[in-house]
Parts: structure tokens; C-alpha cells; sequence
């Protein structure tokens, strides 16, 4: 008897291991019912579908490698459905760069000269609640006008902790592609110090983020150790697209991209879902999904708008926003100073909140919009901030 259970149990073993490859496989469409059957006939199984891109994700036996996958005909990519890291953290040193407070912030705009008219200070509610980087692209200056209200913001990242005051009155509900069985909480704390910069809420308490009357939807794709499958990234898009964002927000990179998230990028587009993305914390080349060109890339810069030595940087830049000491909302309750272009991200996609509110309608003339309210930092390349920073007054002028 033991040796049969130990029989019974490298066989399982075995058989795990033989199943341990995920394949994005995508396709002609009309050859799907017959890579869904090649599957099968490889001894695999179809995992996930999707719904607006050609591609399902196929758990396949460890043998089958993919040039034996595009002999099936119809097959036109076929990628590894890797679990890897899509956040990381900026180096602690960038933590400790003493920022300015409201007063100093100010006092400084006083003495260099105003980038817009002075009704920008009028503007400003208690320092306390308006964290440096808010004010930095001179959020507050538009609410009167446009804080976002009824723009509907995704933020894909590891959910949002939507029991956080900060965040509880414009949190509207989520997906958990992670676990669909699930809601989209936040179990690791990332995605919900973004949202609070996205859209914390204005009511004299706590932090208020860039767009604070805009709708948050939780997307979790990321798990408690801020990693993921790229299917995971690619159905949280999906559900972005088909529930009518207005805004997606992905402060997430990887190196390298396929063709399935190429595919639902240009969906996004298509929709009218304007996608802001970090550029990446690595100092190189930006990374994806920010290097598709429907993506608005976002660079990270300092209190001394220079561009933060981790940033990563390119021609896919589209804009820079303030990444290093950026307070939020944190996973629990409370607030946390984090650094890195996941926080430059949010950023952008509240001020694209803000254009949309306005009334500036498709991701092409929001673009344009955050461009013409940008404005080109001294002493850096296009590389480094694209079109600059944005200015939110110069968004509802």
C-alpha cells in the first residue's frame, strides 16, 4: 500500500509539472474553433477566452513548445503567459529628498514668476489635504470648473482598498481578474495609494487627488505580491473596454509586450478609453504596455522638476508629473509617501479626468488637450518629459 500511494504520488507530480506551460495563442478569427480543438488534441485546455481580441490563454502539457503551436494554421502569435513583477519600487534614497510644503511651494511660485495667471492660489483649499505633486499641476485651480465629476476611471493595478475614507464616496465597483470570484480589494497597497491620487475624495480631511469628483472602478490584475499573468493584464483591459471607461490608469510595466496585449491596446483606442500608463522605474527604455503608442507614457519628476534618476525615459514619453514623495491614500487607512512613475502616472490620468470633464470627448483630443495645457521642463530632453507638465488651469481656460 505505501508504495502505491508514493506511485500515486510522482504520478500526480508528473503530471502537474507536464502541465505547467500557459500559452497566449492568438489567431485568425475564423480559425478559432480549430485552434480551440488543436489545443485539445495536444493533450491541453483552453483557460481563457477573450472577447475582443482573437487570443486564448491554453494550458498545455510541458512538451508542447510553440513552434508545434504555429503549425496549427490560423495561429498567427503565440507567447509565454509569464507570472512576473509589474511594479517595482524606486530606490529608497529618492524617499528621503526633503519636499516642500504648500506654503514654501507657493512662496516659490511668488518669487520665480507664476507659470499662469494668479487665480491659480486662490484656488488652493487647506494645504493640509492637497499633497505637493496635486499641486504641482495645479489640480485645484480647475474643480470650479471640471474635478472630473461622472468621468469613469479603471484603475488596473491590485484593486483599491474602496473601504479607505479617502476613496469610499467615488468608489463604484471593479473586477478581480486575478479571481473573478472575488471583488477587486486591494491586498498589497499599490493600487490604492494610485487611486487616492487619481481621485481622493475633497472634504477637508485626509489627501484630495488630482481629479477628486471622478468615478474610481477597482481592476485588480495584480496579486498581494504585486505581480501577474499578462492574461490577467490583458482581461482587465478587456473589462475596461466593455464597461465604458472613460480614463484607464496601468501605474504597471513589463520589458517586453505580445500581440494579444497589443490587440486590446488598439481596442481601447477604438472605444474612446483614453489609457495612461508609467513609463517604468528601471532608467531605461519605457517599458509596456506604455510603449504602444494608444498608451499616454508618463515620466517621473522631482519637487525641483528634474527628471527622477530612476524614470525610465524615451520617445514614447508623452508627458513627465511629479513621482518622488507622493502621499496617498494607503491600503488600510491612513497615507504613505511612495516614489516612482507608478506615482507620475495617476497624475496624468486625473488631469485627463479633468479634460474630459470639461468636455474634451476621445483619447486623441485629450491627448492634445494635456498637451496644449503642457508645458516643457528647463534643462530636459524630450526623452525625458515629451511634452512637459501639465497645467490643469490650462485645461478649462
Amino acid at each position: 500500500m505505501k508504495k502505491l500511494f508514493i506511485a500515486v504520488s510522482l504520478i500526480l507530480v508528473a503530471a502537474s509539472a507536464a502541465r505547467a506551460a500557459q500559452k497566449i495563442i492568438t489567431y485568425d478569427r475564423e480559425f478559432k474553433p480549430a485552434v480551440k480543438a488543436a489545443v485539445k488534441w495536444m493533450g491541453g485546455s483552453v483557460v481563457r477566452e477573450f472577447r475582443l481580441v482573437d487570443a486564448v490563454v491554453a494550458d498545455l502539457p510541458e512538451h508542447i513548445k510553440s513552434v508545434d503551436i504555429y503549425s496549427v494554421e490560423g495561429v498567427r502569435d503565440v507567447a509565454d503567459d509569464s507570472y512576473i513583477r509589474w511594479i517595482g519600487s524606486a530606490p529608497a534614497s529618492m524617499l528621503e529628498i526633503p519636499l516642500p510644503g504648500m506654503d514654501s511651494f507657493l512662496g516659490a511660485m511668488d518669487r520665480d514668476g507664476p507659470a499662469v495667471p494668479e487665480a491659480r492660489a486662490e484656488a488652493v483649499p487647506a494645504a493640509s489635504e492637497i499633497p505637493w505633486g496635486v499641486a504641482r499641476v495645479n489640480a485645484a485651480s480647475a474643480w470650479d470648473h471640471a474635478a472630473g465629476g461622472g468621468v469613469k476611471v479603471a484603475v488596473i493595478d491590485t484593486g483599491i482598498d474602496y473601504t479607505h475614507p479617502d476613496l469610499a464616496p467615488n468608489y463604484k465597483g471593479g473586477y478581480n481578474a486575478v479571481d473573478p470570484s472575488a471583488p477587486p480589494l486591494d491586498d498589497q497597497g499599490h493600487g490604492t495609494h494610485v487611486a487616492g491620487t487619481i481621485a481622493a475624495v475633497k472634504d477637508g480631511a485626509g489627501v484630495a487627488g488630482v481629479a477628486p469628483a471622478a468615478d474610481l472602478y477597482g481592476v485588480k490584475v495584480l496579486d498581494k505580491n504585486g505581480s501577474g499573468q499578462y492574461s490577467w493584464i490583458i482581461a482587465g483591459i478587456e473589462w475596461a473596454v466593455e464597461n465604458r471607461m472613460d480614463v484607464i490608469n496601468m501605474s504597471l510595466g513589463g520589458g517586453s509586450g505580445n500581440e494579444a496585449l497589443r490587440q486590446i491596446m488598439i481596442k481601447a483606442g477604438e472605444a474612446g478609453v483614453t489609457v495612461v500608463c508609467a513609463a517604468g522605474n528601471d532608467g531605461g527604455a519605457v517599458n509596456y504596455p506604455a510603449r504602444y503608442p494608444q498608451a499616454i507614457a508618463v515620466s517621473a519628476s522631482d519637487s525641483s522638476d528634474r527628471i527622477a534618476s530612476f524614470s525610465s525615459r524615451g520617445p514614447e514619453i508623452a508627458f513627465i508629473a511629479p513621482g518622488v514623495g507622493i502621499r496617498s491614500a494607503r491600503k488600510g487607512g491612513g497615507h504613505v509617501s511612495l516614489s516612482g512613475t507608478s506615482m507620475a502616472s495617476p497624475h496624468v490620468a486625473g488631469l485627463a479626468a479633468i479634460a474630459i470633464g470639461s468636455g474634451v470627448k476621445g483619447p486623441e483630443r485629450v491627448r492634445a488637450a494635456l498637451t496644449g495645457a503642457a508645458s516643457r521642463l528647463p534643462s530636459l530632453g524630450s526623452d525625458e518629459q515629451g511634452s512637459g507638465l501639465v497645467d490643469a488651469f490650462l485645461l478649462v481656460r
